[in-house]
């Protein structure tokens, strides 16, 4: 498939890097291309961002038919670095297998994309902390209303210079137990980056908010007694020197940020990791036992966010004295070291535009 290319005529104010908020502003350009029955995927083009002509029958718009994904490029001295690329192309085409969507060509899509930000390279960010975040969707544009898989997509990707995704920065966060509602079970939809995860989420996250908490940890939708994930992170413990994470069963998402710090904590730091479920009670007996050391989310948006406290049943413990902890800084500073350039990639996850 042909990549087609129209330039913005006119270009937009580039905002200062201090004036940054997550997933506001965004760059001249984007990608597309459509999806037919019978015909695939065609029409790939980059053009000048704009809004989209969408029917009010839009099947998306009524029956959530969507996925998505997250990615990060970081301006260094010698270019804009991708952080593992592939694999979220690969996840993404993994969600859409799950929402009945046609997958596509994985070498295209980031042959696209790293032709968008060749375009669009002025919009990276140069400040410590600051990144172009990455947004590849596709949508349903079925203009029907009736419950069956499309047979129209829509596939684009969009681009947004942001600051830090926590206005606080590294300072750790406090985390509300959700034990009312659940975010996913085994065999549902959990594991894919699809929009009613996230719709889903908003309430318990609203209900945290007002008591005072920065994000809700999910348990599991079944028994509602083993951790699973929190907000939009994955979640590891430090339990007695060995990091404890739940595994991936289906119902929370394979976080490529969380596969990273797995990596770096058994390779790199010779710390024993274990895939497995931990009961919330187990957690909260720990840290009464001095064995929980420390807590911490991984994602593509805050990368490594430090937990200093955590609410359940009444009961609020603190983590680490209320600070990020020796392993959580450890992994954050070569995690960041790596995607900015400033430590050795030993591991190949890194593409150099």
């Amino acid at each position: 498939m042909d990549l087609k290319i129209v330039r913005a005529k006119e270009l937009k104010a580039k905002p200062k890097d201090n004036e940054l908020v997550f997933g506001r502003i965004f760059t001249d350009h984007m990608f597309q291309m459509e999806y037919e029955t019978g015909k695939g995927w065609h029409n790939a083009v980059i053009k000048p961002f704009e809004n989209f002509s969408l029917s009010p029958a839009c099947s998306v718009l009524h029956y959530s038919q969507t996925v998505f994904d997250g990615l990060k490029a970081y301006y260094t001295p010698r270019g804009v670095n991708l952080f593992r690329p592939w694999d979220n192309f690969r996840r993404l085409n993994v969600s859409s297998r799950r929402l009945s969507i046609p997958e596509f060509d994985e070498k295209f899509a980031l042959e696209s994309l790293v032709e968008l930000i060749r375009i669009d390279k002025d919009w990276v960010p140069k400040s410590e902390g600051t990144s172009l975040y990455i947004r590849p969707t596709i949508i349903a544009t079925d203009p029907y209303i009736g419950v069956k898989s499309g047979d129209s997509f829509l596939f684009y990707i969009i681009l947004s210079p942001v600051g830090a995704y926590y206005a606080s920065g590294l300072k750790p966060v406090d985390i509300y137990v959700e034990d009312e509602y659940v975010r996913a079970v085994v065999g549902g939809i959990g594991a894919a980056k699809t929009g009613g995860n996230y719709a889903a989420s908003l309430l318990a996250g609203e209900l945290a908010h007002k008591k005072g908490y920065d994000q809700v940890l999910w348990l599991d939708g079944v028994e509602r007694k083993y951790v699973e994930e929190v907000g939009s992170m994955n979640i590891f413990f430090k339990i007695r020197g060995e990091l404890v994470t739940a595994p991936l069963s289906g119902s929370i998402l394979p976080g490529i940020t969380r596969d990273s710090v797995i990596k770096l904590a058994r390779e790199t730091f010779g710390v024993n990791v274990r895939e497995e479920k931990i009961a919330i009670d187990d957690v909260f007996r720990e840290n009464e036992t001095g064995g929980l050391e420390e807590v911490f989310g991984t994602g593509t948006a805050a990368v490594v966010s430090p937990i200093g406290a955590m609410f359940w049943k009444d009961k609020r413990i603190v983590v680490s004295d209320g600070k990020m902890g020796p392993l959580t800084s450890k992994l954050y500073d070569k995690l960041t070291g790596i995607q900015y350039g400033t430590q050795n990639d030993e591991f190949g996850w890194i593409m150099t535009i």
